[in-house]
């Protein structure tokens, strides 16, 4: 299985922290020790699973969106998004637990036009408000005549959001754009004349599941 390279250094902290109760385990002969290391253990097997990073296939295409993220589809609405979009736009959101696999991926293929980071608070991310007053990190992106944006959302256990995106750089469906750390949510902003394809309650995954259709430009 493949790992996100972020998570490397908490799976080998997590890790030696086992290995090392086990050694005094074995050392002081203690059944606490023995049951302490075990726990330790799962953390560490829980934590490699937390930062997996499997390779996704699904469809294709210059219509195609593809969902950004794994998680459940907690908003399909029409809002206004005045920084990239400049309008009124169709916002699909998808909220990622602990046990999602946290790897964020395009949309969309085109080019990055635009990359803001803004500072904010950690509410929860399900929440509707945390669209636009929680830390995020939005990429916005310019497929042909289309726009599309997609926006990173920190949570209230989530501290680090990780975007590889760069202004002016050619990406393509399905390649990795970053990740959140432990539960947040990805919003992704289409124009009015896409045609959605999940609803609310829908599970996605990351690079294969269709969340919606874009219109003529």
């Amino acid at each position: 299985m493949n790992f996100a390279r972020e998570g490397f250094p908490f799976i080998g902290i997590a890790s030696v922290i086992a290995a090392a109760a086990y050694a005094l385990a074995i050392s002081r002969r203690s059944f606490p020790l023995w049951l302490l290391a075990f726990l330790l253990t799962l953390i560490a097997l829980w934590v490699a699973y937390f930062f997996r990073d499997p390779e996704r296939a699904g469809e294709r295409g210059t219509r195609v969106v593809t969902s950004p993220a794994d998680g459940k589809v907690v908003h399909v609405t029409e809002v206004d998004e005045p920084t990239f979009m400049q309008g009124r736009a169709l916002r699909v959101s998808i909220f990622m637990n602990v046990f999602n696999v946290h790897v964020n991926r395009y949309p969309v293929s085109g080019t990055v036009k635009q990359v803001i980071r803004k500072e904010g608070k950690f509410l929860n991310a399900a929440a509707d408000a945390a669209s636009l007053e929680n830390e995020m990190s939005s990429v916005g992106l310019e497929a042909g005549e289309q726009r599309v944006l997609v926006r990173q959302i920190a949570g209230l256990i989530a501290r680090r959001i990780i975007t590889y995106s760069k202004e002016g750089e050619k990406v393509n469906q399905g390649d990795r754009m970053g990740l959140i750390r432990f539960g947040s949510r990805v919003d992704v902003f289409l124009p009015l004349s896409a045609k959605v394809r999940v609803k609310v309650g829908d599970m996605t995954v990351a690079g294969t599941t269709t969340i919606a259709e874009l219109g003529a430009p």
